[in-house]
């Protein structure tokens, strides 16, 4: 037994469990049940291992939460954090700077695509995502376009928690209890090309996709619409692939527009796709602004950012006295968390990471593919190492009761856990992005799970 082994065998996980339920509000937390909610307790990780209080050693099929790309217990990443806390652990960045936030600057700008050359660090997808959305509207406000402030965005999108980011999110809208500010926002219809109509093609499905865009602009006016913001997958909402020439059709119409085009790369920055970024590798694009997180560090330590293109920058800059940029957080530029990323890219560089996940990814969907051979099983896709399986849909005619079609992603999620996986059960659906160090070996282990669950599940349609 290891020493983080040793350290949670020693834990009395039963006083934690309680002081959990009593005191720790989850996100998403189930409200009609507070206190009561249990949670299995994770006492340590190793590669893309997690293990729980009980013992039980678990594939960590949702990658955390979209972004232990390295794996669990790289040991040179604490190493880095503990050197740079020794040295600096903190400073002001309205007042100086560092040396790990400036060379993690320089080495995003040269990552990302185009001319995306400035960038701002936050503390997270939500704060990277606000940032960019306000950076919009400082943008017009500063080329005197005040009134040039609405935010297009999708049905099932998840751009985060923050109020801006929230209020640009379509994903879980009506069963929320929170505001948002709804005159900020215009939801386009969803772009799953799973729900649409039967006998449309996929080509026809993007035709009216692009079609709901080009209505929108011209009932709002292009004169009042600021910012489009997109996820390249859906990733939260059911990684939710758009049809082809998607991106590059809605990026024509924002460049014909005035609009600004936001990527939104939280989950698929960082090698999700098997590239450091999707928007031009994958998908032929250059935005204006990529918003990025989670995979950046892999989860080791918290860090969002915004980056930038030199269009938007040039005009918001020069001419003018006293003209700030007054948008900043207490932890921009931290230099912990800023050499803690800049070591994951070099771990990434290193290891071959993103071509191995490029190498993997045929096996990963060979397998996801075989999965939709169930009779409960609607559609399995996804794009390199993200997954989803979603649940057969009642027009298909199959005996599937709503109660059940609901919680088919809940239900698929217990029959795995059992099993020694990890999945993110979201309504009828559960998806996986596991950490991109993953073996084929590994994701054979994955599926074989997977299929050993769906055929406990499946009694329960009969």
């Amino acid at each position: 037994m290891n020493e983080r082994a040793e350290l949670g065998h020693n834990a009395d996980w039963d006083e934690i469990a309680r002081a959990d339920a009593a005191h720790n509000l989850h996100p998403y937390e189930q409200m009609s049940n507070w206190g009561e909610n249990e949670r299995y307790m994770i006492t340590h990780g190793e590669g893309v291992y997690l293990y729980t209080d009980k013992g039980q050693k678990m594939i960590d099929g949702p990658g955390g939460m979209w972004c232990t790309q390295i794996g669990y217990g790289v040991k040179e990443m604490a190493d880095t954090v503990h050197d740079q806390m020794m040295q600096l652990a903190y400073s002001s960045p309205w007042s100086s700077s560092n040396s790990p936030s400036a060379r993690l600057a320089a080495k995003i700008a040269d990552l990302a695509p185009g001319d995306l050359n400035t960038v701002f660090f936050t503390t997270g997808g939500s704060t990277a995502v606000d940032a960019a959305l306000r950076t919009m509207q400082y943008f017009f406000n500063r080329t005197g376009r005040p009134e040039k402030k609405m935010i297009l965005s999708r049905e099932k999108a998840y751009h985060g928690s923050t109020y801006l980011a929230a209020s640009a999110t379509g994903k879980d809208r009506a069963n929320s209890h929170f505001d948002h500010a709804t005159n900020l926002v215009h939801l386009l219809p969803d772009v799953n090309p799973y729900m649409r109509p039967k006998g449309m093609s996929v080509e026809e499905w993007c035709d009216a996709k692009v079609a709901d865009m080009e209505k929108a602009i011209a009932e709002i006016g292009a004169d009042k619409i600021g910012a489009f913001i997109a996820e390249p997958i859906l990733s939260s909402g059911g990684v939710i692939v758009p049809p082809d020439g998607y991106h590059k059709r809605t990026r024509e119409l924002c460049r014909q527009h005035d609009i600004l085009y936001i990527s939104d790369e939280v989950v698929t920055g960082f090698g999700r796709l098997g590239h450091w970024f999707a928007s031009q590798d994958v998908f032929g694009i250059e935005p204006d602004m990529i918003t990025c997180a989670k995979g950046i560090t892999s989860g080791y330590l918290p860090l969002g950012a915004c980056i930038i293109s030199d269009k938007v920058m040039e005009q918001m800059t020069g001419e003018g006295q006293d003209v700030y940029y007054t948008n900043g957080y207490t932890y921009t530029s931290h230099p912990v968390v800023s050499a803690c990323a800049l070591k994951n890219i070099e771990i990434f560089e290193r290891d071959e990471i993103l071509e191995h996940v490029r190498a993997v990814t045929p096996h990963f969907h060979k397998r996801l593919a075989e999965l939709a051979e169930s009779p409960i099983i609607g559609d399995a896709r996804g794009m390199g190492l993200l997954g989803c399986l979603e649940g057969v849909l009642a027009e298909d005619g199959r005996e599937t009761t709503k109660e059940v079609r609901d919680n088919l992603g809940e239900k698929l999620d217990m029959a795995c856990e059992k099993r020694g996986l990890i999945v993110r059960p979201i309504g009828s659906m559960c998806v996986f992005s596991p950490p991109l160090v993953i073996s084929k070996a590994q994701i054979d282990d994955m599926f074989d799970i997977l299929a050993d669950a769906i055929k406990e599940v499946e009694g329960e349609f009969a």
